[in-house]
């Protein structure tokens, strides 16, 4: 029997690669997406795109109402998103807390599962420098899991897995694209459109952008004009 795996599933180009990989190693995949009042809401519209072409036994999308905290451009309309290029230090898209949070409702549901596995496109390589997207954080949390859970007590031990961390995004879409993963179908922008085109000024923009272009592959993101 194939082992169940929760896997976290934004719409974005890194975790339907991330999909793609789980799948590949046999999981069964239990997708979670999270609508939390980001202004990119057309992520949510690729994830169930995504889960469509690549495949999985469930897809759940749970809504946060982390825009009541604001503190971040993706989550608070009045904080402008940056379109100057990525800059040194922690940007104002960081959202506070979300990967913890997030990785904590996947880790619920893994348990109600039966799952001892958990994947993530966390990447620590091109990314925009947010803290909770580092090896020491993953490996904080995992421990902390570990500790918490009724089946990291009794003997099972839960692995977060992030095939992503140490690749570059080029290699992140070439990993993808041998797996058969349509970028076309992802959404990336910060502040994409309802139609889901892309504003290619912003730091994910700019990220995807150098990496189909180093990857030596087309570029399928539609942009506004």
């Amino acid at each position: 029997m194939m082992k169940p795996a929760v896997v976290l599933l934004s719409g974005g180009l890194d975790s339907a690669t991330c999909l793609a990989i789980a799948r590949s190693q046999g999981f069964d995949c239990y997708c979670l997406s999270f609508n939390y009042g980001q202004r990119h809401c057309a992520e949510l519209q690729a994830a169930e795109r995504v889960v469509k072409a690549l495949g999985a036994v469930e897809h759940r999308v749970l809504n946060l109402a982390l825009a009541q905290f604001g503190g971040s451009a993706l989550t608070d309309s009045t904080i402008n998103v940056p379109v100057d290029g990525v800059q040194p230090g922690i940007p104002v898209t960081y959202v506070p807390a979300r990967n913890t949070i997030m990785l904590s409702l996947a880790l619920a549901w893994a348990e109600v599962l039966g799952s001892d596995d958990i994947f993530v496109g966390i990447n620590a390589v091109d990314y925009s420098g947010y803290p909770d997207c580092r090896p020491e954080y993953l490996a904080a949390f995992e421990k902390m899991a570990n500790l918490a859970t009724r089946s990291g007590v009794e003997g099972h031990k839960l692995s977060i897995h992030a095939p992503l961390i140490d690749l570059s995004k080029a290699d992140i879409i070439r990993t993808g694209a041998a797996l058969g993963v349509d970028y076309g179908l992802t959404v990336s922008c910060y502040q994409a459109d309802e139609l889901g085109r892309a504003c290619g000024v912003c730091d994910s923009c700019r990220l995807r952008a150098e990496g189909f272009a180093t990857a030596g592959l087309t570029d399928p993101t539609p942009y506004r004009a």
